[in-house]
């Protein structure tokens, strides 16, 4: 199933939602996360995997970060080549300040953001929505 790729059904569609805990970056030596370990995302660089954890995994596993944030699962389907998705998001979030990291999966779009600002955030990705939609 292939997604949409229309920017402006992109933005109207976005059914932004905040999914529950808090989240941090870690980074582990070697291509595999450490036993037990239950990361939302991998990123696997140069220096070492990077994981996507929830705060009390990283915590129980004495795993050093220094950034929590929020998860947003962007809920529209968007196609891996759609073009100009993340641009306006990101711009959109800038103009009011919370910061932004962005991870695409096969299906959608998810943002961390501040865990103080996420609320925040959900709510200027719903205006940008209702703004698009019209």
């Amino acid at each position: 199933m292939s997604g949409e790729s229309d920017l402006r059904k992109l933005l109207g569609g976005m059914r932004p939602e905040l999914n529950e805990g808090t989240y941090v970056f870690c980074t582990v030596a070697g291509p595999t996360a450490p036993d037990g370990l239950a990361p939302v995302a991998t990123v696997l660089e140069p220096e070492g995997l990077t994981l996507v954890l929830r705060r009390e995994d990283a915590d129980a596993a004495g795993l050093a970060y220094d950034h929590t944030a929020g998860w947003i699962t962007l809920r529209v389907h968007s196609a891996l080549d759609a073009v100009g998705l993340t641009g306006a998001f990101a711009a959109e979030l800038a103009a009011h300040g919370p910061s932004c990291n962005v991870i695409a999966g096969y299906h959608h779009d998810h943002l961390f953001v501040a865990a103080e600002r996420a609320a925040e955030a959900v709510a200027v990705l719903e205006g940008l929505a209702v703004r698009s939609a019209h």
